[in-house]
């Protein structure tokens, strides 16, 4: 019950995004119905065209052309009605599926990060794209073809009633028996359709985890083992779709029996009233008879085209559900109504009684206490897993604190909207990130009306702009996605570039120079320490370089910070500072 209850909720919601587009969708039911007047035209027609042939020397030609004439006429204008019904709702349903689409991929955007930790990019983006075209699909079918069918259906009905009480009467008790074995068949498939979509997304997953980690995996040699995994998973698929479809394929040969057991039905009990009524003041005619043969056969039909229908709607709605269910997700709390907006800041910064953990059972960040002074330059240092990248997360509002706050210029920073808050503070991260674009458009992205003197002279500033003009195309090269053949070291200098030009009131570089040479971090050492000035800045790293010369030194140790100072002050203090510069920096004084 809680499952078929899962169904009528994703079906209805289905049909309320239908619902946006009432008048095509009004305009897809006319053109079903006129197509199926039209196909119900044509039986009586041919009865009738039948009944003028009464015997040798008993044809008049003349109304015969006639008849075949009206004939053609309906069978044209029924098969364009049909044309502009498919054209009709393909307009629906892709309307439908981009606006789908479109709210899955703006939902991406308003994910709490929690949400991207724990789920894959794989299962993320099949969920988008795969399972949403499964959905267009299935959509497409249940329009093209149920409307009309439904509409076929109690035409034919009305006109054999009409023409033969009893012989539809007939029609109608036995034809239900195909509607059961559909819906017993379809209520079991789901689960298998939807079963199957999860593990397309688990190997989807995976094959995005591997083409992404490929030097990787080619360096540990791990391919043998990859492609183990990858066939287990694959095996798997196979095997849930050949259940699936399996199953969902009993349904038309099911229908299909019946069906023409209503067919044979219809022509004998038809062919004993055209016997029995032979000689009276109101024969049944062969005529007629062929005229409710016809219909029989369209009658019967729909129920098969529906049967197939039924099917491919049970894989399109297991995948509709998990769209849904990932519009569904949970969002990071939004800005408050009153949230203000901020501008030039003078970059003070305050953690005041911070906490954080990811999870409730394990906290990381423990009661922190900080006051940074506008313009000074902090390095915080501390063993992998300490909570540094976490702190700077904090302080760009990735995650909210658990308890305690965060300030800028003494305004919490969950009383700012988030846009205008990550507007004036500009990162570099370990990991760069190049944007399928012009390396111009690249370096441009924080500040996207820049002018070409500008986006130079943060070229040169970060010491790009050589390696830029040797590219094919200097800074008009188109870079694929992640960087493509640029260097790590590369990649991280247009990242640099664009802090550069974009110039923000607070820095955080997080291991901002780890992928370049020292002798280039050397150039570009004076161009940041020009660009730091008057700027608070926040710096995680490893190299003495980037530390020696900080204002404040935090030292952080299991979600702490266990020491504060200078450089020389912490030596001097021979603690766990000490103890990192010795393990870890080779050219400490």
């Amino acid at each position: 019950m809680k499952k078929q209850g899962n169904r009528m909720k994703t079906l209805s919601r289905v049909l309320r995004s239908v619902g946006r587009y009432k008048p095509l969708f009004a305009l897809s039911i006319l053109l079903a119905a006129l197509t199926a007047a039209g196909s119900l035209y044509v039986p009586i027609l041919v009865g009738q065209t039948i009944d003028l042939m009464l015997g040798a020397g008993q044809v008049s030609l003349a109304e015969v052309t006639d008849s075949l004439a009206r004939i053609l006429a309906v069978v044209l204008l029924t098969g364009l009605t049909s044309w502009l019904h498919g054209m009709t709702n393909n307009r629906i349903t892709y309307h439908v599926v981009c606006d789908v689409r479109c709210r899955a991929f703006r939902k991406l955007g308003r994910l709490p990060f929690s949400y991207l930790d724990k789920t894959t990019r794989g299962e993320t983006v099949s969920r988008i794209v795969s399972d949403v075209d499964t959905f267009a699909d299935g959509l497409l079918l249940g329009f093209s073809r149920l409307f009309t069918g439904i509409v076929t259906i109690l035409g034919t009905l009305a006109f054999m009633l009409m023409l033969r009480p009893m012989i539809a009467l007939l029609v109608v008790v036995i034809t239900p028996l195909s509607l059961f074995a559909a819906r017993f068949i379809a209520s079991r498939t789901y689960r298998m359709f939807r079963a199957q979509a999860e593990v397309r997304a688990e190997e989807t997953a995976f094959a995005d985890e591997m083409i992404s980690s490929r030097l990787v995996v080619t360096a540990y040699g791990m391919e043998k083992k990859n492609t183990e995994r990858f066939s287990e998973i694959n095996d798997r698929l196979t095997r849930h779709a050949l259940r699936a479809t399996f199953f969902s394929s009993l349904t038309n040969p099911v229908t299909r029996f019946v069906n023409s057991v209503v067919y044979a039905a219809v022509a004998l009990a038809g062919a004993l009233s055209v016997i029995a009524t032979t000689g009276a003041a109101a024969p049944f005619t062969v005529g007629a008879l062929t005229a409710l043969l016809g219909y029989a056969n369209q009658y019967t039909k729909p129920f098969n085209e529906i049967s197939g229908v039924i099917a491919e709607f049970q894989n399109a709605l297991a995948c509709a559900a998990r769209v849904f269910a990932f519009l569904d997700e949970a969002e990071e709390t939004p800005d408050p109504a009153d949230a203000a907006v901020l501008t030039a800041p003078r970059g003070e910064i305050e953690l005041k009684d911070l906490s954080f953990s990811y999870t409730p059972d394990r906290p990381l960040l423990q009661k922190i206490d900080l006051h940074v002074k506008a313009g000074d330059r902090v390095a915080i240092v501390g063993p992998t897993g300490c909570g540094k990248t976490t702190l700077i997360s904090l302080l760009m509002r990735f995650y909210d604190v658990t308890d305690g706050a965060v300030l800028i210029d003494g305004c919490d920073v969950q009383d700012l909207t988030r846009r205008s808050l990550r507007e004036n503070i500009g990162m570099v991260l370990q990991d760069s990130w190049i944007r399928r674009a012009t390396v111009r458009e690249n370096i441009a992205l924080g500040k996207p009306d820049a002018t070409e003197a500008e986006i130079l002279a943060a070229a040169r500033a970060a010491n790009c702009d050589g390696f830029i003009r040797r590219l094919p195309n200097g800074y008009d090269t188109l870079l694929p996605e992640d960087g493509g053949n640029l260097s790590q070291g590369q990649k991280q200098l247009l990242c640099i570039a664009r802090l550069m030009l974009s110039k923000p009131k607070i820095l955080i570089l997080d291991e901002a120079t780890s992928s370049i040479d020292t002798r280039t971090e050397m150039k570009i050492r004076s161009a940041f320490a020009a660009l730091m000035q008057g700027r608070t800045t926040f710096i995680v790293a490893h190299r003495l370089s980037t530390v020696r010369d900080a204002d404040h030194i935090l030292v952080m140790r299991d979600g702490n910070i266990v020491e504060k100072g200078r450089h020389a002050e912490l030596l001097q203090k021979g603690g766990f500072y000490a103890e990192l510069c010795r393990s870890r920096y080779t050219e400490i004084n």
